[in-house]
């Protein structure tokens, strides 16, 4: 079953979200979707499937990296919910 355009997630509503809930001081959110076109969980529309998050700040000090990836994919629900199907993950320092 897939989501209706508008609900597609999107980098910046991924962006926005993460800022809201992580408050990052280092964010980059790419849309790599095209770059899996045909692959399991596309959707065939060539984005929102497949994101890479570049983040980092003050949340994550301290933390082991699964519970720092934990907090993403927490911050992130909605989206996979809605088709997101593929998140990587780059924590910052």
């Amino acid at each position: 079953m897939s989501a209706a355009p508008d609900a597609i997630p999107t980098a910046s509503a991924i962006e926005a979200t993460l800022r809201a809930t992580l408050s990052p001081s280092v964010l980059e959110v790419i849309d790599e979707s095209a770059d899996h076109a045909g692959h399991a969980g596309s959707n065939g529309l060539g984005y929102g499937t497949h994101f890479r998050v570049r983040i980092g700040g003050p949340a994550f000090a301290g933390l082991s990296r699964v519970t720092q990836h934990r907090l993403v994919y927490d911050a992130l629900q909605k989206f996979t919910d809605a088709g997101l199907h593929a998140l990587a993950i780059e924590i910052q320092r």
